[in-house]
């Protein structure tokens, strides 16, 4: 009679190796961030010809093929042929990063960007594509932080970085454990609080500030809950069309955020 056969699982390769980040641009931010502890990096020649000499002096490297890039990686991800296992982000503190966006805005005051301070809240929006693409639009119009709550709120990822394109080792991406009190702490540093709904009092334009903002983004689905609206100083809908009920959240960030630097 044969024996019968056990088959075990084969361990995760992926298992307890830290934080692995894909795609050029993204790879690109983490080795350009001081903040960033690195610990090796996999890539095609191709990608490293793409990331330059000089950041991957920074990092122990291998070259290989793309297949060997995406065995690391979960399925699917579109790597661009380039993965950086890393350490995550040390933790921000929001005082911190508000006195040094301060100190920047007074050290280059002509700066178009440098006219206000802009901080980012996210309530409860868990999809790390939209939040990478928030990421990436803050980057884009200088915003001093982007604050999220511990809990419904995507961790930092090889997803969520990829769809930031490098914003997430640029902005401050501040985990609070309570989006109502760091308000509260906002509005006592001066910040003028914005909701953005649907059934807001007034348009973006209408109320918007001359000084210092905070600009309030709820989840698609629920919006931003009452404890947090409440502690919000306006609120405020964008004008569209009645064809559209609403916009995706990070188009509506991205629309606000350009009316706050033009304005």
């Amino acid at each position: 009679m044969p024996r019968p056969r056990h088959f075990h699982p084969k361990p995760d390769p992926r298992a307890h190796e830290g934080l692995w980040l894909y795609g050029i641009h993204a790879v690109r931010a983490a080795l350009a961030n001081p903040r960033r502890k690195v610990r090796r990096a996999v890539l095609t020649q191709r990608a490293a010809d793409e990331v330059g000499e000089k950041l991957l002096a920074r990092v122990r490297h291998e070259i290989v093929d793309g297949e060997a890039v995406g065995r690391l990686l979960p399925q699917g991800a579109v790597h661009q042929g380039v993965a950086l296992q890393c350490e995550h982000l040390p933790g921000r503190d929001l005082d911190e990063v508000l006195s040094a966006t301060r100190r920047d805005a007074h050290a280059d005051a002509s700066a178009p960007i440098a006219s206000r301070r802009i901080v980012v809240v996210l309530d409860q929006i868990s999809d790390p594509q939209n939040t990478g693409a928030i990421l990436r639009t803050a980057a884009a119009f200088g915003v001093s932080a982007v604050i999220v709550q511990d809990r419904h709120s995507p961790p930092e990822s090889g997803t969520l970085a990829k769809a930031a394109s490098g914003a997430l080792d640029v902005v401050p991406y501040i985990h609070v454990v309570n989006i109502a009190r760091a308000l509260e702490q906002l509005g006592e540093r001066g910040f003028w609080r914005i909701a953005l709904a649907g059934d807001g009092d007034a348009s973006l334009k209408e109320a918007m500030p001359e000084g210092d903002v905070a600009l309030v983004l709820g989840s698609e689905g629920s919006g931003i809950r009452r404890l947090v609206r409440e502690r919000c100083d306006a609120a405020a809908f964008i004008p569209i069309d009645h064809k559209m009920e609403s916009l995706n959240v990070s188009n509506a960030a991205a629309v606000a955020l350009y009316e706050f630097r033009r304005g």
